[in-house]
């Protein structure tokens, strides 16, 4: 048995793990490179295998950056089945769709503006492309064991993270493999705390937050502060973020403090055209969260969900003060750059960052002080108040990390850390040697180690 490091290592984003025994061959997570240019670039590259001789996807959850590349996997022969939880199916169904509506979009606009070193310039993949995954998912129930072929079954474990997010337990022939996927937090807003591992012959360890603690600050007070103070300004507030658990984050901050009377009434927007279909999630799947359809109900009463490009363009055009939740989180693409066009060259402005913003992201860049940023092949000056609302982050920090090993009966082999940077997973490296004694290493792309 060997494990192939496709993607996922050496950097937070294109998770693809693949493993290998007696002829199966099963990739766990199928994820878009994002970030800087060389990473995205990465996307256009076929796997290092036939995508026809690879069996089977397990899906650890539905971010861009661990199932987005699966329109790519089926488009270059993948005839296999992709198993996850139903919120899993239902999430990757939205972002993989909307992934490729950019992608288009993207072309175009680099078609019409002649931008792209690329004529014509085309998408990494198309909607139509994306649909054609759709009918090889196949939902699985939580802590039900999946037979992938006799002595192969994985079983999913909820992670916490974001809805339907699970760790995957791989026993083959009598060992034990589990990937974290994305771990979340034990103190989240709206999702349960992580499960933990029991028994590991191999640990695949996220390590995004691997040398940090998330700070003991109160993100709904530091939001309350910069919607009233933006206000006051008649600004306007801008909050790049997923549209899948960290926009319902926000807007339960966002609902809360509205419940409260502590912020004006003002417009309040959530501009995704999954919006109201990641809602549409949560309603569907209550057991997977703490708030209940009333509390749901009563939140998305207080947010105008924009769908249509049109009503971007409308709110965009009113000036008055309003506070906008936009994908993408990291600034990447999405609704969001069509506010930052408009709006980042006013002082007025208020853009919070309320997540993980990978190094070359143009988060990353306003985060770290840029005065313009690039969009669309224009370069905008930044004249906006750029802020970061820490503890809102749905990703384990260095504690959470090493608290969801901690039930281990067993010394693990080896303990493999992945999606994460070098350094964060160097220090997690030493903190899990000082701890637990367990033997670790950094996994990088492209390595390859027996089992």
């Amino acid at each position: 048995m060997k494990v192939k490091f496709i993607g996922g290592a050496g950097t937070v984003t294109g998770s693809k793990t693949l493993i290998e025994t007696d002829g199966l061959r099963i990739l766990i997570d199928c994820g878009l490179f994002q970030g800087i240019k060389l990473l995205r670039e990465l996307n256009w590259e076929p796997l290092p295998v036939l995508a026809s001789s690879i069996d089977v996807v397990l899906l650890t959850h539905g971010h861009l950056d661990h199932c987005g590349w699966l329109p790519r996997l089926v488009n270059q022969g993948f005839k296999g089945k992709i198993y996850c939880t139903s919120p899993t199916l239902a999430v990757a169904k939205l972002i993989i769709t909307d992934s490729a509506k950019i992608q288009e979009e993207e072309a175009e606009k680099a078609n019409e503006k002649h931008y792209s070193k690329h004529e014509p310039a085309e998408p990494l993949y198309t909607v139509e492309q994306a649909e054609k995954v759709f009918s090889q998912f196949r939902a699985v129930k939580p802590y039900a064991s999946v037979v992938i072929e006799e002595d192969v079954t994985a079983i999913f474990t909820p992670v916490g993270h974001i809805i339907g997010a699970c760790s995957i337990t791989l026993k083959i022939k009598g060992k034990t493999l589990v990937f974290s996927g994305d771990v979340g937090r034990d103190n989240d807003l709206l999702l349960y705390p992580p499960v933990k591992p029991k028994h590991a012959d191999y640990v695949f360890l996220e390590s995004t937050y691997g040398n940090r603690l998330h700070p003991n600050t109160d993100p709904k007070s530091l939001l309350e502060k910069y919607v009233n103070t933006t206000f006051q300004q008649n600004g306007t507030v801008i909050i790049p973020s997923f549209a899948v658990e960290r926009a319902q984050g926000v807007m339960f901050l966002l609902w809360q403090l509205k419940k409260e009377n502590k912020i004006p009434d003002i417009p309040y927007i959530v501009d995704s055209p999954m919006g109201a279909s990641a809602f549409d999630v949560f309603f569907s799947n209550t057991d997977w969260h703490k708030l209940s359809i009333a509390d749901c109900q009563a939140m998305s009463k207080m947010f105008t969900i924009h769908s249509d490009y049109q009503e971007t363009l409308d709110a965009i055009y009113n000036k008055g003060p309003k506070v906008v939740v936009a994908a993408s989180g990291m600034v990447t693409g999405g609704r969001v750059l069509s506010y930052l066009e408009y709006y980042i060259g006013i002082p007025e402005t208020l853009v919070a960052m309320v997540g993980y913003q990978a190094e070359g992201t143009r988060g990353k860049k306003l985060l770290e002080g840029a005065r313009s940023i690039k969009i669309y092949g224009n370069y905008y000056t930044v004249r906006a108040q750029i802020v970061e609302i820490q503890g809102m982050s749905a990703h384990a920090d260095q504690h959470d990390l090493l608290n969801w090993i901690s039930e281990l009966e067993n010394k693990p082999k080896n303990v493999f850390l992945v999606h994460g940077e070098n350094e964060p997973a160097d220090e997690l490296r030493l903190k899990i040697k000082e701890n637990y004694g367990f033997p670790c290493v950094i996994a990088q792309r492209g390595q390859e180690f027996e089992l």
